[in-house]
């Protein structure tokens, strides 16, 4: 079967390898990867495929705070650090995506990582927090953090001067209750989210498509968001690309099925955004399936099937494109390192990040969890000329999440693992270069 797919693939393939190849060097400055991960060669010291040149070192793992004892992961999921303010870039935030609070009495946690003294903390934790994942610092100071479930909400700490303190914790119901995960803020203080479901399969009261939107709350007064509109993305196109409207206000207390009414577009499990300049990237994880069969029974692949891509939100003008899609300029992943047939590829996108030069960083919800980078350069049509293999996790069932650069620190990647399947192996990893001979 992997020998007719790789058949059915070729030709696409070869429309963006040539590409990526010829750059050699892209933004971060590294010659990329030539394959995946594979698990065979997992060390947990190192536990990351990284390009000639580039090390890795764990920044605070569950040996420096282990939350959850007893053989349970601490499970690490997303990241930020203090972006303005005192001793900016200092301290680095991180959710931990604790599930099931009832048979997990401690609850949902975030914790603090003190970068220079490496003191590491817990900064709030309640029993009824559940499955927390994304996490935004704002440009006024405080921090985001949401769950990912349904009717999942997003919470605002407001911290203490030493900034590893919380002095409370605000429940901000106006900006929706959805499966939470991507937050991000545009210059004017206007909130997007997107809805972590199953829109387009799953829906809503047995209604297909519904939900799994993208969203943007404009708050009454900018930097204060316990009151504001929210609003859904419609998109007039095939497949959630076109043009597309902000329509609303919509309930945010009943966000997949208010949105849905007033026309928001549904797509198969957003996950993650983020805004580089003024442009919206979004994360949809999956997609239909690579491969089909046609009526002659043949199996084909086409650049309308996918497992996962990632899509481009012009903020003026609102046309959505797709900027990363498998078998148009990135590889089509078949199978898995070290079987027959296997070739890496772009597969299950999740976490997005913005990269010092402005490329697009994006990590996979997969095995091997894969690191790409992908050029704000696009062609005609919107997609990345330059969509590049960066790093790869040999951590057997293990999965990268977070990936940040820190505006302090642009030449540190962090990135977290979660279930790894070292003891106590959770944790949050800095890939970064080495330093040249001779400096």
């Amino acid at each position: 079967m992997y020998r007719c797919k790789m058949l059915a693939v070729a030709l696409v393939t070869l429309a963006f390898s040539g590409l990526a190849e010829s750059d050699g060097i892209d933004g971060f400055n590294f010659t990329p990867l030539d394959a995946s991960a594979n698990s065979a060669d997992w060390k947990p010291a190192s536990p990351w495929k990284v390009p000639k040149g580039f090390k890795q070192r764990v920044v605070s793992d569950e040996t420096d705070l282990n939350i959850y004892d007893g053989g349970r992961n601490d499970w690490h999921d997303m990241n930020t650090v203090n972006e303005t303010g005192p001793e900016k870039g200092r301290y680095l935030y991180r959710t931990h995506e604790l599930r099931n609070p009832n048979s997990q009495p401690e609850g949902g946690s975030v914790s603090v990582v003190d970068l220079k003294t490496g003191e590491t903390r817990i900064l709030v934790q309640d029993s009824g927090y559940d499955a927390l994942d994304g996490i935004r610092w704002t440009p006024w100071g405080t921090i985001l953090f949401a769950e990912e479930i349904t009717d999942g909400r997003l919470f605002e700490i407001f911290l203490e001067d030493d900034r590893m303190t919380a002095k409370r914790v605000v429940d901000r119901a106006a900006v929706g209750r959805i499966a939470h995960e991507g937050i991000d803020l545009d210059p004017d203080g206007n909130l997007y989210v997107i809805d972590e479901h199953h829109g387009r399969t799953s829906g809503c009261n047995g209604d297909v498509p519904c939900g799994g939107g993208v969203y943007k709350f404009v708050p009454d007064v900018a930097g204060d968001l316990s009151a504001g509109a929210l609003y859904a993305l419609k998109v007039n196109g095939r497949d959630g690309v076109g043009q597309g409207e902000w329509v609303g206000p919509i309930d945010p207390l009943n966000v997949r099925e208010s949105g849905s009414a007033a026309g928001g577009q549904s797509y198969q499990r957003p996950e993650d955004l983020e805004i580089i300049g003024d442009t919206l990237y979004v994360a949809i994880t999956e997609g239909p399936r690579d491969t089909k069969v046609d009526r002659r029974g043949r199996l084909v692949f086409t650049s309308e099937l996918y497992e996962g891509r990632v899509i481009a939100i012009d903020l003026h003008t609102l046309q959505v494109t797709n900027f990363v899609k498998p078998g148009v300029n990135a590889p089509v992943e078949i199978g898995k390192p070290g079987e027959e047939g296997h070739q890496s590829g772009f597969d299950s996108v999740d976490n997005l990040a913005e990269a010092p030069n402005g490329d697009l960083v994006m990590i996979e919800d997969n095995n091997p969890s894969d690191i790409w980078f992908a050029s704000q350069v696009t062609n005609a049509f919107g997609a990345s000329r330059s969509v590049t293999l960066f790093a790869s996790l040999t951590d057997p069932g293990a999965e990268g999440t977070g990936i940040y650069f820190s505006p302090e620190d642009p030449d540190t990647l962090y990135v977290n693992v979660q279930h790894s399947a070292a003891d106590d192996g959770d944790g949050t990893w800095a890939i970064s270069r080495e330093e040249r001979k001779g400096k």
